[in-house]
């Protein structure tokens, strides 16, 4: 009986997983669509150098957001799931209450951050003192636009769909700010306000329906003190911190990745290295969007169906996420060269060995998608925080040493080597924690 309760739980955790990752892909797929639009619009307005400076503004702003920010959404889905069961609203409310106030600490933090990095490495960047100002705001308007709270709370209560809707307003509104930068202000500035503008209508988009969803089950706003959290909810600092680094240091290295290769090759190199890696991740977006679905379904197997079913969906998900791999580079090889061409123009076909190698890079990615959510879910955060600085630490080497020898391709192929070593080192882990080795070792 164990085995068909096993199978029963792991057949409707990959249900759910396939029914969410498909809101997130619907919603992301209207994205994808209207970004290579908005590409073009961007490419072929601004040229290769102008673009190079647009992309080394945009890369400074994710990556400090990246710095500071925190996946608070888990800490909602995590620690909100037992109040939300018991009926509990206002501890669910000082969860998010506690959850806002990190991320306002943290546009804080990352405007000085901002202010600092564009003061010191502006001029490097090849950043005028006026355009260092726009791109300090630009970056202030992203810290305050963080939308990981909200995004919790639509996940708590199963809305993906909702959340999709909400995400797609990055996209439509870059798309129409980008079209009235083209007619009344086709320089820099102008698409930077169409981005920041994008930005703050997500923003408020997430807020309004996460409050309309939650409703009356969010409990009251003034109930207790939000640092109460901290003690309602053993081990929530903990696993805070955890997520917090290991988001760190797996997407910055992408986009330092941009920041370097604008400091050894200039605006030009920089730019041709971000329309590869934003191709490359616009063909693979079911990546964090399948991580997303899958952390929220192994996290509530765990916890309800046992260790059996949590074996059986981990190993679904790792054959449907080698299918998209190998499906993602098949495309990458066939349609990668026209697609920039047609979207780009001919001036940014350089970039297509770039296109392959970080397609490449993303696609290992992919296949090991369910390996962090599974150590997250069973208590080994830790282990994947370490996993995850060795594999940066490699990553961000290897740049420094194939970058001065072959240029972009070297920093290409460096995500390649460190997405190998990555997938190597969370496979092995993950497979110790499906047999109970590591529970035994951390005894």
């Amino acid at each position: 009986m164990k085995i068909k309760r096993g199978s029963g739980g792991a057949q409707e955790g990959f249900a759910r997983i396939l029914a969410n990752t498909g809101w997130l892909l619907g919603g992301k797929g209207v994205g994808g669509i209207l970004s290579l639009a908005y590409l073009a619009i961007v490419t072929r307005t601004l040229g290769v150098a102008d673009f190079g400076r647009f992309a080394l503004v945009l890369s400074a702003a994710n990556v400090i957001q990246t710095l500071v920010s925190f996946d608070s959404w888990q800490i909602v889905v995590r620690y909100g799931q037992p109040h939300l069961a018991a009926g509990n609203g206002d501890a669910l409310n000082r969860v998010l209450r506690f959850c806002i106030l990190i991320d306002l600490a943290s546009a804080a933090i990352g405007g000085l951050i901002a202010a600092f990095i564009i003061l010191a490495f502006g001029p490097l960047m090849g950043l005028s003192a006026g355009m260092g100002w726009q791109a300090w705001i630009f970056c202030m308007v992203m810290m305050i636009t963080i939308r990981s709270s909200p995004t919790g709370v639509l996940r708590l209560f199963d809305r993906f769909d909702t959340g999709a809707f909400a995400e797609t307003m990055i996209p439509v509104g870059r798309m129409i700010g980008a079209v009235l930068a083209w007619v009344l202000m086709p320089n820099i500035t102008g698409f930077l306000i169409a981005w920041g503008a994008a930005e703050l209508l997500c923003a408020v988009s997430y807020w309004s329906l996460a409050i309309r969803v939650g409703g009356e089950k969010l409990g009251n706003w003034r109930a207790g003190k939000a640092m109460d959290a901290r003690v309602e909810n053993p081990g929530i600092v903990g696993f805070l911190t955890a997520t917090n680094l290991q988001t760190t240091l797996s997407s910055m290295g992408q986009q330092v990745a941009v920041l370097v290769v604008g400091l050894f090759v200039g605006p030009t190199g920089a730019g041709l290295y971000r329309l590869a890696n934003q191709l490359a991740n616009s063909l693979t977006k079911i990546s964090g969007l399948l991580s997303r679905s899958i952390f929220v379904e192994l996290s509530r197997t765990h916890s309800s169906q046992g260790h059996e079913a949590l074996g059986m969906l981990f190993r679904r998900t790792n054959r449907l996420a080698l299918i998209a791999g190998g499906v993602i580079i098949g495309l990458i090889l066939t349609v990668g060269h026209p697609l920039l061409g047609l979207i780009a123009g001919k001036a940014f076909l350089p970039a297509y060995p770039l296109l392959v190698l970080l397609g490449i890079s993303a696609c290992v990615d992919l296949v090991g998608v369910s390996y962090r959510p599974l150590l997250m879910a069973t208590d080994r955060a830790s282990l994947s925080l370490r996993i995850t600085l060795v594999s940066t630490a490699l990553l961000l080497g290897m740049q420094a040493a194939l970058l001065p020898l072959y240029g972009t391709v070297g920093a290409a192929a460096a995500n390649v080597l460190a997405s190998i070593l990555a997938f190597a080192m969370m496979g092995l882990a993950s497979r110790r924690a499906m047999t109970g080795r590591g529970v035994e070792e951390r005894r």
